[in-house]
């Protein structure tokens, strides 16, 4: 009973017509639950028909923090017709993106500001909703982005949880982020022989405070590294933190579940 508790099967990488075969495979490798997340206001919609269409599929909504430069100021105004939606379980992808250059004319500053706006923004939309936020975070050198994203989670901590997904820092910040409420959760990542640091955190980490993914399309485990990633590879990631954990795969599959459930609303 796995959960791939971060996806993206709005991707013009998954195309429509392989759906339902895609989420068939995962069913076959034990996933019972998958969370879409919207990366714009142009996926939403598809996003939404995809849970309608699949009974296991929640979806999240939210602005990427690659694409607000391209977002409207209401944007996340926008986002608020869909939170009654029984469909909708999230709020995310947000977050700090300090790896790909601004944009076009953008610098730097003005870029970081808005996606620094947006994510503070995502987070009141969600104390609103009473719902929880996907934090992503990227640096090409440092931490900043995790940093003043973890300034901001500290400000809404009351009122909304936040995870940082696909999340490689250290073990210190992963309990900083745990000490606010929040979770973390390991991709394929984790898989990588490079990453060893990685899976030593996840091995460390207290049950209840983790879940899994596969941010597929993207990011494929070893040995699958550099093909499309698919949500039924989540067991690959889960076998692998399992081993670490010197748990079972049920055992490990069961607790993050549950955790899935719970921050996701998905009981």
């Amino acid at each position: 009973m796995l959960t791939d508790s971060h996806c993206h099967l709005a991707s013009h990488k998954f195309p429509a017509d392989e759906l339902p075969t895609l989420i068939a495979d995962a069913m076959a490798s034990g996933v019972t639950r998958l969370v879409t997340l919207a990366t714009c206001l142009g996926d939403l919609e598809t996003n939404l028909s995809i849970c309608r269409d699949h009974p296991s599929v929640r979806s999240c909504i939210g602005i990427h923090p690659c694409d607000v430069h391209e977002a409207p100021d209401d944007a996340v105004d926008q986002l608020r017709s869909h939170l009654t939606d029984p469909r909708v379980c999230g709020i995310g992808e947000t977050g700090l993106d300090y790896f790909h250059p601004a944009p076009g004319t953008w610098s730097e500053e003005t870029f970081r500001d808005r996606q620094k706006l947006m994510l503070d923004q995502h987070f009141t939309l969600a104390a609103e909703a009473g719902l929880n936020v996907v934090i992503h975070t990227r640096d090409r050198t440092g931490s900043a982005s995790f940093e003043e994203a973890l300034a901001i989670y500290r400000k809404h901590a009351h009122h909304a949880r936040a995870v940082f997904h696909c999340f490689i820092s250290t073990r210190e910040n992963a309990r900083r982020v745990i000490d606010l409420g929040g979770l973390v959760s390991f991709g394929g990542v984790a898989t990588f022989k490079n990453a060893k640091d990685v899976l030593d955190v996840a091995a460390d980490l207290p049950t209840g405070t983790f879940m899994v993914e596969t941010d597929s399309p993207y990011l494929a485990p070893h040995p699958h590294r550099g093909s499309r990633n698919e949500p039924a590879l989540v067991r690959v990631v889960a076998e692998k933190l399992a081993e670490a954990r010197g748990e079972t795969v049920a055992d490990l599959a069961g607790h993050t579940t549950a955790t899935a459930e719970d921050f996701f609303r998905l009981s």
